[in-house]
Protein backbone atom coordinates (compact mmCIF):
# COMPACT_ATOMS: atom_id res chain seq x y z
CA UNK A 1 0.00 0.00 0.00
CA UNK A 2 1.02 3.33 -1.15
CA UNK A 3 1.48 5.59 2.24
CA UNK A 4 -0.43 9.01 2.35
CA UNK A 5 2.70 11.09 1.76
CA UNK A 6 3.16 9.67 -1.86
CA UNK A 7 3.56 11.69 -5.09
CA UNK A 8 0.34 13.45 -6.23
CA UNK A 9 0.12 11.05 -9.37
CA UNK A 10 0.36 7.55 -7.21
CA UNK A 11 -1.91 8.74 -4.87
CA UNK A 12 -4.26 9.69 -7.77
CA UNK A 13 -3.16 6.46 -9.23
CA UNK A 14 -4.13 4.55 -6.54
CA UNK A 15 -8.08 5.48 -6.05
CA UNK A 16 -8.21 5.20 -10.26
CA UNK A 17 -6.53 1.73 -10.07
CA UNK A 18 -8.75 0.55 -7.30
CA UNK A 19 -12.35 1.44 -8.91
CA UNK A 20 -11.44 -0.87 -11.35
CA UNK A 21 -10.10 -3.45 -8.82
CA UNK A 22 -13.28 -3.71 -7.40
CA UNK A 23 -15.50 -4.07 -10.43
CA UNK A 24 -16.66 -0.79 -10.76
CA UNK A 25 -16.06 -1.15 -14.72
CA UNK A 26 -13.83 -3.48 -17.00
CA UNK A 27 -11.58 -0.69 -17.69
CA UNK A 28 -10.93 3.03 -17.93
CA UNK A 29 -8.70 5.90 -18.61
CA UNK A 30 -7.82 9.30 -16.26
CA UNK A 31 -6.48 12.34 -17.60
CA UNK A 32 -5.56 15.43 -16.32
CA UNK A 33 -4.49 18.61 -16.87
CA UNK A 34 -2.72 21.65 -14.27
CA UNK A 35 -2.95 24.88 -16.36
CA UNK A 36 -1.75 23.69 -19.73
CA UNK A 37 0.39 21.30 -18.58
CA UNK A 38 -1.08 17.27 -18.77
CA UNK A 39 0.01 15.76 -15.59
CA UNK A 40 -1.88 12.55 -15.84
CA UNK A 41 -2.64 10.44 -18.93
CA UNK A 42 -3.35 6.70 -17.21
CA UNK A 43 -5.34 3.76 -18.43
CA UNK A 44 -6.32 0.31 -16.59
CA UNK A 45 -8.00 -2.59 -16.92
CA UNK A 46 -9.53 -3.84 -20.13
CA UNK A 47 -11.49 -3.00 -23.22
CA UNK A 48 -14.57 -4.94 -22.35
CA UNK A 49 -15.48 -7.99 -20.64
CA UNK A 50 -13.42 -10.15 -22.39
CA UNK A 51 -11.16 -7.45 -24.31
CA UNK A 52 -7.74 -6.66 -24.48
CA UNK A 53 -6.16 -4.38 -22.33
CA UNK A 54 -7.20 -1.22 -22.81
CA UNK A 55 -5.02 2.11 -23.90
CA UNK A 56 -5.05 5.71 -23.09
CA UNK A 57 -6.07 5.78 -27.11
CA UNK A 58 -8.28 3.71 -27.43
CA UNK A 59 -11.49 5.64 -28.31
CA UNK A 60 -14.74 5.41 -25.55
CA UNK A 61 -18.20 5.99 -26.26
CA UNK A 62 -18.98 9.27 -24.51
CA UNK A 63 -22.55 9.63 -23.89
CA UNK A 64 -23.52 13.00 -22.90
CA UNK A 65 -20.31 14.31 -22.66
CA UNK A 66 -20.74 14.68 -26.26
CA UNK A 67 -22.95 17.57 -25.71
CA UNK A 68 -20.66 20.71 -24.75
CA UNK A 69 -18.31 19.50 -28.15
CA UNK A 70 -21.61 19.97 -29.93
CA UNK A 71 -22.67 23.49 -27.95
CA UNK A 72 -18.63 24.84 -28.25
CA UNK A 73 -20.01 24.42 -31.88
CA UNK A 74 -23.00 27.09 -31.36
CA UNK A 75 -20.29 29.35 -29.21
CA UNK A 76 -17.53 29.35 -32.25
CA UNK A 77 -20.88 31.19 -34.36
CA UNK A 78 -21.49 33.23 -31.90
CA UNK A 79 -17.81 34.63 -31.68
CA UNK A 80 -17.65 34.53 -36.03
CA UNK A 81 -21.33 36.73 -35.33
CA UNK A 82 -23.36 34.20 -37.03
CA UNK A 83 -25.92 33.61 -34.40
CA UNK A 84 -26.98 35.60 -30.95
CA UNK A 85 -27.84 33.31 -27.94
CA UNK A 86 -30.67 35.19 -27.36
CA UNK A 87 -31.70 34.54 -31.04
CA UNK A 88 -35.51 32.91 -31.51
CA UNK A 89 -34.62 29.22 -32.75
CA UNK A 90 -37.62 30.04 -35.51
CA UNK A 91 -35.12 32.79 -36.85
CA UNK A 92 -32.71 30.54 -38.56
CA UNK A 93 -35.26 27.43 -38.52
CA UNK A 94 -38.24 28.35 -39.61
CA UNK A 95 -40.14 25.33 -39.67
CA UNK A 96 -39.24 24.90 -35.98
CA UNK A 97 -42.08 26.52 -34.74
CA UNK A 98 -45.41 28.53 -35.73
CA UNK A 99 -45.03 31.99 -35.57
CA UNK A 100 -47.08 33.51 -32.64
CA UNK A 101 -46.59 29.87 -31.07
CA UNK A 102 -45.44 29.22 -27.35
CA UNK A 103 -42.94 27.06 -29.23
CA UNK A 104 -41.86 30.56 -31.12
CA UNK A 105 -40.00 31.58 -27.84
CA UNK A 106 -37.73 29.31 -27.89
CA UNK A 107 -34.15 30.61 -28.18
CA UNK A 108 -30.90 29.90 -28.42
CA UNK A 109 -30.20 30.26 -24.97
CA UNK A 110 -32.64 28.31 -23.89
CA UNK A 111 -31.79 24.90 -26.19
CA UNK A 112 -28.37 25.62 -24.64
CA UNK A 113 -29.33 25.79 -21.13
CA UNK A 114 -32.55 23.05 -21.38
CA UNK A 115 -35.53 25.74 -21.13
CA UNK A 116 -36.65 25.10 -24.58
CA UNK A 117 -39.65 23.00 -23.08
CA UNK A 118 -38.55 20.03 -25.16
CA UNK A 119 -37.16 17.75 -22.82
CA UNK A 120 -38.48 14.51 -24.65
CA UNK A 121 -40.87 12.84 -27.16
CA UNK A 122 -41.35 9.52 -29.19
CA UNK A 123 -38.26 9.81 -30.83
CA UNK A 124 -36.15 9.15 -27.76
CA UNK A 125 -38.09 5.73 -28.51
CA UNK A 126 -37.21 5.30 -31.76
CA UNK A 127 -33.95 3.96 -31.44
CA UNK A 128 -33.82 2.68 -35.14
CA UNK A 129 -34.33 6.11 -36.39
CA UNK A 130 -31.60 7.96 -34.56
CA UNK A 131 -29.29 7.80 -37.30
CA UNK A 132 -31.63 9.83 -39.67
CA UNK A 133 -30.75 12.99 -39.80
CA UNK A 134 -34.14 14.21 -41.21
CA UNK A 135 -36.35 12.00 -39.26
CA UNK A 136 -34.69 13.73 -36.39
CA UNK A 137 -35.10 17.27 -37.93
CA UNK A 138 -38.96 16.35 -38.46
CA UNK A 139 -39.16 15.17 -35.20
CA UNK A 140 -38.11 18.39 -33.53
CA UNK A 141 -40.29 19.94 -35.86
CA UNK A 142 -43.43 17.75 -34.99
CA UNK A 143 -42.59 18.22 -31.44
CA UNK A 144 -45.04 20.30 -29.05
CA UNK A 145 -43.68 21.92 -25.48
CA UNK A 146 -43.65 20.56 -22.61
CA UNK A 147 -43.91 23.84 -20.62
CA UNK A 148 -43.43 27.16 -21.69
CA UNK A 149 -39.77 28.36 -23.04
CA UNK A 150 -37.76 29.77 -20.28
CA UNK A 151 -40.06 29.09 -17.73
CA UNK A 152 -38.13 25.86 -15.86
CA UNK A 153 -35.78 23.78 -16.65
CA UNK A 154 -35.86 19.45 -17.75
CA UNK A 155 -32.85 17.99 -19.41
CA UNK A 156 -32.97 17.28 -23.00
CA UNK A 157 -31.07 13.88 -22.96
CA UNK A 158 -31.23 13.28 -27.14
CA UNK A 159 -33.34 16.84 -28.54
CA UNK A 160 -30.69 18.77 -27.50
CA UNK A 161 -28.47 17.50 -30.01
CA UNK A 162 -30.76 17.58 -32.59
CA UNK A 163 -31.42 21.15 -31.69
CA UNK A 164 -27.92 22.45 -31.42
CA UNK A 165 -26.80 20.34 -34.66
CA UNK A 166 -29.23 21.62 -36.72
CA UNK A 167 -28.89 24.88 -35.62
CA UNK A 168 -25.35 24.61 -36.25
CA UNK A 169 -26.27 23.00 -40.04
CA UNK A 170 -28.51 25.61 -40.55
CA UNK A 171 -26.30 28.24 -39.54
CA UNK A 172 -22.69 27.24 -41.14
CA UNK A 173 -23.97 24.84 -43.90
CA UNK A 174 -21.90 22.17 -42.34
CA UNK A 175 -23.46 19.01 -40.38
CA UNK A 176 -22.56 19.32 -36.78
CA UNK A 177 -19.87 16.35 -36.78
CA UNK A 178 -17.77 18.18 -39.77
CA UNK A 179 -17.87 21.49 -38.20
CA UNK A 180 -17.00 20.14 -34.26
CA UNK A 181 -14.39 18.38 -36.59
CA UNK A 182 -12.64 21.38 -38.56
CA UNK A 183 -13.09 24.38 -35.69
CA UNK A 184 -12.96 21.84 -32.42
CA UNK A 185 -11.16 19.07 -32.49
CA UNK A 186 -8.73 19.40 -35.30
CA UNK A 187 -7.58 23.15 -34.04
CA UNK A 188 -7.38 21.71 -30.35
CA UNK A 189 -5.33 18.67 -31.75
CA UNK A 190 -7.94 16.15 -30.09
CA UNK A 191 -7.32 13.27 -32.89
CA UNK A 192 -8.94 10.26 -31.24
CA UNK A 193 -12.30 12.15 -30.75
CA UNK A 194 -15.23 12.88 -33.12
CA UNK A 195 -19.23 12.96 -33.12
CA UNK A 196 -19.94 9.33 -34.53
CA UNK A 197 -17.61 7.23 -36.53
CA UNK A 198 -16.69 7.84 -40.32
CA UNK A 199 -17.81 5.53 -42.69
CA UNK A 200 -14.11 4.66 -43.67
CA UNK A 201 -13.15 3.79 -39.69
CA UNK A 202 -13.30 0.68 -38.10
CA UNK A 203 -15.30 0.09 -34.80
CA UNK A 204 -12.99 0.00 -32.36
CA UNK A 205 -14.94 1.99 -29.61
CA UNK A 206 -14.51 0.37 -26.06
CA UNK A 207 -17.37 -2.42 -25.87
CA UNK A 208 -19.74 -1.09 -22.77
CA UNK A 209 -21.24 -3.61 -19.58
CA UNK A 210 -24.19 -2.70 -17.85
CA UNK A 211 -23.58 -3.36 -13.91
CA UNK A 212 -26.39 -4.03 -11.80
CA UNK A 213 -26.95 -1.53 -8.35
CA UNK A 214 -24.72 -2.42 -5.49
CA UNK A 215 -24.10 -0.28 -2.40
CA UNK A 216 -25.66 2.99 -2.80
CA UNK A 217 -24.40 6.26 -1.33
CA UNK A 218 -27.53 8.38 -2.46
CA UNK A 219 -31.16 8.42 -2.79
CA UNK A 220 -32.37 5.47 -5.60
CA UNK A 221 -34.82 6.85 -8.72
CA UNK A 222 -32.91 9.99 -9.95
CA UNK A 223 -31.26 10.01 -12.98
CA UNK A 224 -32.42 8.74 -16.44
CA UNK A 225 -34.59 5.53 -16.63
CA UNK A 226 -33.67 2.56 -18.13
CA UNK A 227 -31.89 -0.39 -17.22
CA UNK A 228 -27.89 -0.07 -17.23
CA UNK A 229 -27.75 -3.59 -19.04
CA UNK A 230 -29.88 -2.47 -21.71
CA UNK A 231 -28.42 1.04 -22.24
CA UNK A 232 -25.29 -0.91 -22.67
CA UNK A 233 -26.27 -3.15 -25.31
CA UNK A 234 -28.28 -0.01 -26.72
CA UNK A 235 -24.70 1.67 -27.00
CA UNK A 236 -22.99 -0.97 -28.15
CA UNK A 237 -24.13 -1.05 -32.00
CA UNK A 238 -22.41 -0.92 -34.32
CA UNK A 239 -24.95 1.61 -36.05
CA UNK A 240 -24.92 3.83 -33.22
CA UNK A 241 -21.44 4.53 -33.11
CA UNK A 242 -21.60 5.72 -36.46
CA UNK A 243 -24.37 7.98 -36.27
CA UNK A 244 -24.65 11.52 -35.40
CA UNK A 245 -26.35 12.01 -32.25
CA UNK A 246 -25.15 15.21 -30.76
CA UNK A 247 -25.82 14.88 -27.04
CA UNK A 248 -24.70 11.00 -26.67
CA UNK A 249 -22.70 9.78 -29.55
CA UNK A 250 -19.18 11.98 -29.33
CA UNK A 251 -16.27 9.02 -29.19
CA UNK A 252 -13.02 9.81 -28.00
CA UNK A 253 -10.63 9.38 -25.03
CA UNK A 254 -10.07 11.05 -21.70
CA UNK A 255 -6.52 12.41 -22.86
CA UNK A 256 -8.87 14.37 -25.67
CA UNK A 257 -11.58 15.54 -23.56
CA UNK A 258 -8.46 16.90 -20.35
CA UNK A 259 -7.36 19.22 -23.27
CA UNK A 260 -10.98 20.30 -24.55
CA UNK A 261 -11.46 21.67 -20.65
CA UNK A 262 -7.58 22.75 -20.15
CA UNK A 263 -8.14 25.00 -23.05
CA UNK A 264 -11.97 26.85 -21.48
CA UNK A 265 -10.52 26.41 -18.09
CA UNK A 266 -7.76 29.01 -19.40
CA UNK A 267 -10.05 31.55 -21.02
CA UNK A 268 -10.36 29.47 -24.63
CA UNK A 269 -6.83 29.02 -25.35
CA UNK A 270 -4.16 26.55 -25.07
CA UNK A 271 -0.81 25.96 -26.65
CA UNK A 272 -0.97 28.98 -28.93
CA UNK A 273 -4.49 27.84 -30.46
CA UNK A 274 -7.10 29.91 -29.76
CA UNK A 275 -10.66 28.45 -29.44
CA UNK A 276 -13.36 30.82 -28.62
CA UNK A 277 -12.86 34.71 -27.23
CA UNK A 278 -12.39 34.61 -23.52
CA UNK A 279 -15.50 36.31 -23.05
CA UNK A 280 -17.68 33.91 -24.97
CA UNK A 281 -16.06 31.19 -22.24
CA UNK A 282 -17.27 33.51 -19.54
CA UNK A 283 -21.15 33.71 -21.32
CA UNK A 284 -20.69 29.72 -22.42
CA UNK A 285 -20.04 28.77 -18.57
CA UNK A 286 -22.20 31.17 -16.37
CA UNK A 287 -24.83 30.20 -14.94
CA UNK A 288 -28.37 30.52 -16.90
CA UNK A 289 -30.84 28.78 -14.31
CA UNK A 290 -30.55 27.40 -10.94
CA UNK A 291 -33.42 24.66 -10.58
CA UNK A 292 -34.15 22.57 -7.04
CA UNK A 293 -35.86 19.30 -9.02
CA UNK A 294 -35.15 19.28 -13.10
CA UNK A 295 -38.11 17.66 -14.27
CA UNK A 296 -35.72 15.10 -15.88
CA UNK A 297 -33.22 14.25 -13.77
CA UNK A 298 -35.46 15.06 -10.69
CA UNK A 299 -32.38 16.45 -8.58
CA UNK A 300 -31.31 19.97 -8.03
CA UNK A 301 -29.37 21.46 -11.53
CA UNK A 302 -27.34 24.56 -12.20
CA UNK A 303 -27.27 25.14 -16.17
CA UNK A 304 -24.91 26.92 -18.19
CA UNK A 305 -24.66 27.15 -21.81
CA UNK A 306 -23.95 23.20 -23.04
CA UNK A 307 -22.70 22.80 -19.40
CA UNK A 308 -23.15 21.96 -16.41
CA UNK A 309 -22.22 24.03 -13.04
CA UNK A 310 -20.70 22.38 -9.78
CA UNK A 311 -22.81 23.51 -6.68
CA UNK A 312 -25.14 21.37 -5.57
CA UNK A 313 -25.19 17.63 -3.87
CA UNK A 314 -26.10 15.88 -7.02
CA UNK A 315 -23.35 16.52 -9.42
CA UNK A 316 -20.16 14.66 -10.15
CA UNK A 317 -17.76 17.18 -9.53
CA UNK A 318 -16.36 16.40 -5.84
CA UNK A 319 -17.25 17.33 -2.53
CA UNK A 320 -14.36 20.26 -2.69
CA UNK A 321 -15.13 21.57 -6.20
CA UNK A 322 -15.58 25.32 -6.25
CA UNK A 323 -19.01 26.59 -7.61
CA UNK A 324 -16.80 27.75 -10.41
CA UNK A 325 -16.62 23.79 -12.00
CA UNK A 326 -17.85 23.77 -14.87
CA UNK A 327 -18.28 19.87 -16.93
CA UNK A 328 -20.60 17.49 -17.82
CA UNK A 329 -21.32 13.91 -17.24
CA UNK A 330 -22.25 11.36 -19.37
CA UNK A 331 -24.53 7.95 -18.49
CA UNK A 332 -23.29 6.45 -15.59
CA UNK A 333 -19.29 6.03 -17.17
CA UNK A 334 -17.95 9.40 -18.17
CA UNK A 335 -17.17 13.01 -16.53
CA UNK A 336 -15.51 15.87 -17.75
CA UNK A 337 -14.99 19.40 -15.95
CA UNK A 338 -12.83 22.57 -15.79
CA UNK A 339 -11.85 24.97 -13.04
CA UNK A 340 -11.28 28.60 -14.01
CA UNK A 341 -10.17 29.45 -10.70
CA UNK A 342 -6.70 26.47 -10.33
CA UNK A 343 -6.51 25.63 -14.42
CA UNK A 344 -6.76 21.99 -13.22
CA UNK A 345 -8.93 19.89 -15.65
CA UNK A 346 -10.03 16.36 -15.55
CA UNK A 347 -11.71 13.45 -17.79
CA UNK A 348 -12.68 10.17 -16.27
CA UNK A 349 -13.77 7.56 -19.09
CA UNK A 350 -14.80 3.83 -18.59
CA UNK A 351 -17.05 1.52 -20.11
CA UNK A 352 -18.98 0.27 -17.02
CA UNK A 353 -22.62 1.79 -17.09
CA UNK A 354 -23.89 2.08 -13.46
CA UNK A 355 -26.80 3.76 -11.91
CA UNK A 356 -26.54 7.46 -11.26
CA UNK A 357 -26.25 7.48 -7.96
CA UNK A 358 -23.00 5.00 -7.95
CA UNK A 359 -21.70 6.86 -10.85
CA UNK A 360 -21.72 10.08 -8.87
CA UNK A 361 -19.87 8.26 -6.06
CA UNK A 362 -16.62 7.46 -8.15
CA UNK A 363 -16.77 10.58 -10.23
CA UNK A 364 -16.32 12.66 -6.99
CA UNK A 365 -14.12 10.26 -5.41
CA UNK A 366 -11.92 10.55 -8.35
CA UNK A 367 -12.44 14.45 -9.26
CA UNK A 368 -11.41 14.98 -5.11
CA UNK A 369 -8.24 13.13 -5.56
CA UNK A 370 -7.30 14.94 -8.09
CA UNK A 371 -8.40 18.18 -6.19
CA UNK A 372 -6.28 17.15 -2.90
CA UNK A 373 -3.06 15.71 -5.21
CA UNK A 374 -2.90 18.92 -7.38
CA UNK A 375 -3.37 21.32 -4.55
CA UNK A 376 -6.57 23.54 -5.87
Amino acid sequence: MTSFDADPATRVRNVFERHAAVGLHHGAQLAVYDGGERVLDLATGTVGPDGPETTTDRRHLLFSCTKPYAGVCLHHLVDRGDIDYDDPVRDHWPAFAESGSEKAEATVRHVLSHQAGLPYGPFDEAYDQWDDWDAAVAAMEELEPKFRPGTTAAYHALNYGFLVGELVRRVSGQPIDAYARDHVFEPLGMADTSIGLSVDEPDDVATLSGFASGERCREAGVGLDGGEADAAALFNRESLHRAVIPAATGVGTARDMARFYACLANGGELDGTRLLDAATVEAATSVQVEVERDATMKVPRRYALGFERAGTAWDKYGTLAPRTTFGHGGLGSVVGWGGPESGLAMAYVTNGVRDETEHGQRACEMADAVRRAFGE
